[in-house]
């Protein structure tokens, strides 16, 4: 019997319904420069072509739901690697991601990593995002872990199956109470964001709403230190949002909307537990 290779780490990809990047995603993981990489896609029922895609690149691709959380963590527990790196299906890597990711945590000994992302997309709604995210692109108070010691991922029973959204900002918090700290790479993910509109964006916030009140009791001032914590960085990066005032004010209107929107979900979110 041939031994198996090692596996340097393990990247895991929950998808739904993502035709339109799963493939570039997939393949800028296949591209990265270091060998060893296992990639398990985990899908949940696409009905879109999606899981054809998975099946042709992935090295495991399974079927699994209800929600990320639940896929991610059913990923996990298919890896071999001693790293687990998870990324959603509508980002695109670096071909160097994975080894400068590795290699920050090991120059600073550290188990969690988060891997900064930069906005692409078409139209305005995009731009305005793209500047958003540039905003807070090196502060490393805002950045949630993508790439994590196997072994700490399972001590904290890996993702909050709980929450649909707030999962990531969840296991920060989680660290951070576990004495972990979560350091930065020096790198950047791209995230595909397409052309957004006001109703996707709206829709999706929501959405991760339900899960809010969840997350305020699992982690006691965590949303109001994450908004003032956002606040500062637009305020540390107050030059290049006046630089371009367009879609500074498109931001911002965006991100007031949000709020309204994620309101809204936690307001579903209390009710559907009452019933």
């Amino acid at each position: 019997m041939t031994d198996m290779p090692p596996v340097v780490a393990s990247v895991v990809v929950p998808t739904r319904n993502s035709i339109r990047t799963i493939r570039e995603c997939l393949l800028s993981i296949r591209a990265q420069d270091v060998a060893g990489i296992e990639l398990i896609v985990v899908d949940n029922f696409s009905d879109d072509g999606t899981w054809a895609v998975a099946r042709e690149l992935a090295d495991i691709a399974l079927q699994s739901g209800p929600e990320r959380s639940a896929q991610r963590n059913a990923g996990i527990a298919q890896s071999r690697a001693d790293w687990i790196l998870w990324v959603d299906s509508d980002m695109v890597l670096p071909t160097d991601c994975v080894r400068v990711a590795l290699a920050t945590a090991h120059g600073a000994g550290a188990s969690a990593v988060a891997l900064p992302e930069v906005t692409v997309g078409a139209g305005y709604l995009s731009a305005c995002r793209a500047l958003e995210r540039s905003c807070y692109v090196d502060d490393e108070t805002l950045h949630n872990p993508r790439l994590m010691r196997r072994e700490l991922l399972d001590e904290l029973d890996g993702f909050d199956e709980r929450m649909s959204g707030p999962e990531d900002t969840s296991l920060r918090h989680r660290l951070r109470a576990a004495g972990v700290d979560v350091v930065l790479a020096p790198i950047r993910v791209v995230h595909d964001e397409g052309r957004l509109t006001l109703l996707d964006v709206l829709q999706k916030r929501v959405y991760y709403g339900r899960s809010l009140r969840t997350f305020a009791q699992a982690h006691p001032g965590a949303l109001r230190e994450q908004g003032l914590g956002t606040l500062r960085a637009f305020w540390r990066q107050r030059r290049r949002l006046l630089a371009d005032p367009l879609h500074a004010l498109g931001m911002l209107g965006m991100r007031a909307a949000e709020a309204a929107a994620y309101a809204v979900g936690a307001a579903q979110g209390r009710r559907a537990r009452q019933e």
